[in-house]
């Protein structure tokens, strides 16, 4: 049945729906209310609590307000020395980068090979490397422990990296085979004709078209390798080489008697380089979060 748009009565009732539609509801303004506060009370914590000193931690309320910002200062000195922060920081981000950069470069030229090339069983493969995924970490420890001690990668450097890189490749393939499937296949046949090599086609075609995804998929796999404490604690538990979950960790425990304090103040150093990460990278990451177009 035809409306006729220019009709009184119609545009009216256009009116009365719109009004009724932005009338606001008491009642979900309430619940985001309470959810963003109690959403706001563990980072409202944590922002008094490194500005108070020991005593002043023990014999106040834990929310309540610091009587000075002077003692922050003090609080990030004593976890950084006592902890090893600086050796155990150097450790995480060489970890974070290596093995998160080489995991996503690794899954990109699989995830190439099993969409744009004619490969075989290409469906077996990746089900082959996904596999691992369908099993809790907790299941790899002891064989990779026992694996570790007879290969003398046990709290190495290398061994870490090794199994971090390994860890970290089978999300970013799946996310990248689905990327690297919704690109043209004309691109890579106008540049074959041109003489390109494969080489040639997956670095200089497709990469710079995913470029979203492969930003996106780094940062998440670097946040896990550097929030990791699972692997991190059985495999390279001494000071040259354990990680900064694990130094964070050995602090609450050895130098509990500092404070609460001190522990929360090392917490928001460990948290400091994922959001300055985050903060240089957000604009690709949210074009990566469209991860299939």
């Amino acid at each position: 049945m035809a409306v006729d748009i220019s009709d009184p009565a119609f545009i009216e009732t256009l009116k009365r729906r719109e009004r009724a539609g932005q009338k606001p509801s008491y009642l979900r303004l309430a619940i985001a209310v309470v959810l963003l506060i109690a959403y706001l009370v563990p980072f409202y914590y944590l922002f008094v609590t490194v500005f108070k000193t020991t005593d002043e931690y023990l014999r106040s309320s834990v929310l309540d307000l610091p009587t000075s910002l002077a003692p922050f200062w003090d609080n990030v000195v004593q976890a950084w020395t006592l902890g090893g922060m600086g050796r155990a920081s150097i450790n995480s981000m060489s970890y974070a980068v290596l093995g998160a950069g080489l995991a996503t470069a690794l899954a990109a030229g699989a995830a190439y090979g099993l969409t744009r090339l004619k490969l075989r069983s290409a469906n077996a493969w990746f089900m082959l490397i996904f596999a691992g995924t369908l099993f809790p970490f907790q299941m790899f420890l002891v064989p990779l422990f026992f694996g570790f001690q007879r290969t003398g990668l046990i709290n190495t450097w290398a061994g870490m990296v090794l199994v971090y890189t390994a860890i970290c490749i089978p999300f970013p393939l799946l996310v990248l085979r689905g990327s690297f499937g919704a690109i043209a296949r004309e691109i890579d046949e106008a540049a074959r004709i041109e003489g390109a090599s494969e080489w040639r086609v997956f670095a200089s075609m497709i990469l710079p078209n995913a470029k979203g995804p492969l930003i996106a998929l780094f940062l998440i796999q670097f946040t896990f390798v550097w929030n990791d404490l699972l692997f991190s604690s059985i495999l390279a538990g001494s000071p040259e080489v354990r990680s900064i979950m694990v130094a964070l960790q050995a602090l609450q425990g050895t130098y509990s008697s500092t404070g609460p304090n001190v522990v929360v103040t090392a917490s928001l150093i460990s948290s400091v380089p994922t959001v300055v990460l985050f903060i240089f990278l957000r604009r690709y990451f949210m074009s990566g979060l469209q991860l299939g177009t």
